[in-house]
């Protein structure tokens, strides 16, 4: 990983940014496989009741492809006494969740290592 100052929008060309955000209105897009070849924003948001689809409108302001992460696909909601349920997750869980994947091509193992169990969701008894 390179970190520097300056835009990803100066840096890499449009169609090759997928911006990751929870409300991506791409709403069967979701990221099935970690590509090499594309450069993938997170935000930095972690408040997510009162920026809610800031991510989503800041990507579409620069014309950007976007992607959620396949929570919806590989787990599911866990009854709670709130009733708690969210798909925002931190820059660290995140990033957890794609080098996980990176490593192993496992959502599954790669959701587990970066979704706790407080955002309301699990793995599937099948699948662990």
């Amino acid at each position: 990983m390179d970190t520097t100052q300056e835009s990803y929008l100066d840096l890499f060309p449009l169609d090759a940014i997928v911006y990751l955000t929870p409300d991506s209105e791409n709403g069967k897009y979701f990221l099935d496989d970690v590509d090499p070849n594309k450069v993938y924003v997170l935000g930095g948001l972690v408040d997510e009741s009162i920026h809610k689809k800031l991510t989503l409108q800041r990507a579409q302001e620069q014309s950007l492809q976007t992607a959620r992460l396949p929570i919806r696909e590989y787990m599911v909601k866990t009854t709670n006494t709130k009733n708690y349920h969210s798909e925002t997750l931190a820059i660290n869980q995140v990033f957890d969740v794609l080098s996980t994947y990176y490593e192993t091509r496992s959502w599954p193992a790669a959701l587990k290592a970066g979704v706790s169990a407080g955002k309301g969701y699990r793995l599937p008894d099948a699948v662990k």
